[in-house]
């Protein structure tokens, strides 16, 4: 199993995509404070060590792979989902080939 970032990235990572969602506002929002709240109260100290604290991390990290993926899909899907009818043109551009430009032609000639 690969090892977890620190903490106190996961909580700028969670923090930046929460900006991305809901603009400058972001700081006014219940899911902010209440990110806030949760990294607060599982802070390691030197005096405790407990496993809470763990799965809180591990959490968060998944929290914060499920925000980068639903922001990833979103930006493909309205790239290749939002136009509606596409003309073959544009169809076989977005696979990287081009149609010919004459009859019988091969397609590579201009």
């Amino acid at each position: 199993m690969a090892s977890l970032p620190s903490s106190l990235r996961v909580c700028r990572g969670i923090l930046k995509e929460l900006r991305t969602l809901q603009g400058p506002g972001y700081k006014q929002s219940l899911a902010y404070s209440y990110v806030m709240d949760q990294f607060r109260k599982n802070k390691v100290t030197g005096a405790r060590y407990c496993r809470a604290q763990q799965e809180a991390h591990h959490a968060s990290h998944t929290y914060l792979c499920l925000l980068e993926s639903t922001r990833n899909h979103m930006a493909l899907h309205n790239l290749y989902h939002g136009k509606g009818e596409r003309s073959p043109e544009e169809v076989a551009s977005l696979v990287g080939l081009r149609l010919p430009t004459q009859p019988g032609g091969k397609g590579w000639e201009k």
